[in-house]
C-alpha cells in the first residue's frame, strides 16, 4: 500500500490542506474534489494510483481540513478558490500535471486551464460539467433561482442542500448497490458543512455557481485548440449533472475518452473504484508519454 502524506501548507496567509502520495518525479495528478466534501473522496484513489504517479489532492479553502475564513474575511468565489489552488501548486513547484475534477472541481480546474494552458498535460473529469448539456434542470433550478435573485424566497431552497437528507442524497442516488457506500462519508460532509459560518460560505459559493456558465465557450475553445486529452468518467445515474454532460466532451475533443458507467452515481469512486482506477492508469500512462514528447500549446 502507498504511502500517503497528510500535510498543510500556508498560502496567502491561509492554512491549506492537501494529501501526498508517490514520487515527486512522477508525472503528477491533481486531484480536485467536489461539494460538499473534501479530498477526502480520494481516500481510496490516490494509493491506487501512487505507485506510477505524483498525486496531489488539496482540501479547497472552507472545505475539509482547510482553513474556513469567516465571508466577511476572504472572497468567496470558484476565482478566489482557483487563486489558491494556483498559489499551492506554485508553491510546491507543480509546473505541469493533469488534473481530475469532480463537481466544484471542474470550475476550478477550468480556470486553471484557462490561465496557464501549457501546464496541463491531460484531464480527467468524474462528474465535472463543463457543458449546459449536463445540467439536469430539476436539481439545478433552486441553485439558478437564488444565484440571479437571493433573498428569503429563494435561500430556503438553497439551504436544503445543506441537510443530512440531501447530503446523503448525493452520495446514494442512482447508485446501483448502495451498500458499498461507507455512511461516514455523508455523515463527515453534513458535519462540516454545518460548522459555525460554513452555512454563509457555501450559500455564497452557491451564488457564485452561475459565474461558470459563461466560461464555457472559451472552454470549449481551449478544448479545440489544445486537443488536450481528456477522459471523462461518469455515473450513468448521476442526476445532478446527467451522463449528456459526459458525452458532450466528444463534440470540442472528438478523441475524448467517455465512459458512462451503469449503476453509478454522482460519487462514483464510492461504488466503483476499481473501474475507475483502471481507467485513469491507463489512460495517463498513453496521455502523459504523448505530452512529454508534445510542444507546448502556442509554440
Amino acid at each position: 500500500m502507498a504511502e500517503v502524506r497528510h500535510q498543510y501548507a500556508s498560502v496567502r496567509g491561509h492554512r491549506v490542506f492537501y494529501r501526498e502520495a508517490g514520487a515527486p518525479d512522477a508525472p503528477t495528478l491533481v486531484l480536485l474534489h467536489g461539494f460538499p466534501s473534501s479530498s477526502r473522496m480520494f481516500r481510496q484513489l490516490i494509493p491506487a494510483l501512487a505507485d506510477r504517479f505524483h498525486v496531489i489532492a488539496p482540501d479547497h479553502l472552507g472545505f475539509g481540513n482547510s482553513d474556513v475564513p469567516p465571508v466577511d474575511e476572504f472572497t468567496y468565489s470558484f476565482d478566489s478558490l482557483t487563486d489558491i489552488t494556483e498559489a499551492l501548486l506554485a508553491q510546491l513547484g507543480i509546473a505541469r500535471y493533469a488534473v481530475y475534477v469532480q463537481d466544484y472541481g471542474a470550475p476550478i480546474g477550468w480556470r486553471l486551464a484557462l490561465r496557464t494552458p501549457d501546464a496541463i498535460t491531460a484531464v480527467i473529469t468524474q462528474s465535472g460539467n463543463a457543458y449546459e448539456d449536463g445540467f439536469v434542470p430539476d436539481f439545478w433550478a433552486p441553485v439558478w433561482a437564488y444565484g440571479e435573485n437571493p433573498g428569503p424566497l429563494t435561500e430556503p431552497a438553497a439551504r436544503t442542500a445543506l441537510s443530512l437528507d440531501a447530503i446523503r442524497w448525493q452520495y446514494l442516488h442512482g447508485v446501483a448497490r448502495p451498500e458499498l457506500v461507507d455512511p461516514d462519508t455523508w455523515a463527515a460532509d453534513h458535519r462540516e458543512v454545518n460548522r459555525p459560518g460554513q452555512d454563509l460560505v457555501q450559500l455564497t459559493l452557491f451564488r457564485d455557481y452561475r459565474s461558470n456558465r459563461p466560461l464555457y465557450p472559451e472552454l470549449h475553445a481551449y478544448f479545440r485548440e489544445s486537443r488536450v486529452p481528456l477522459l471523462a468518467v461518469w455515473g450513468e445515474g448521476d442526476e445532478i449533472f446527467g451522463p449528456d454532460g459526459a458525452r458532450a466532451f466528444a463534440r470540442d475533443l472528438p478523441d475524448a475518452e467517455i465512459h458512462v458507467i451503469p449503476g453509478g452515481g454522482h460519487f462514483l469512486l464510492e461504488s466503483h473504484l476499481d473501474t475507475v482506477a483502471g481507467y485513469i492508469r491507463g489512460f495517463l500512462t498513453t496521455a502523459t508519454a504523448t505530452s512529454a514528447a508534445a510542444k507546448p500549446l502556442g509554440s
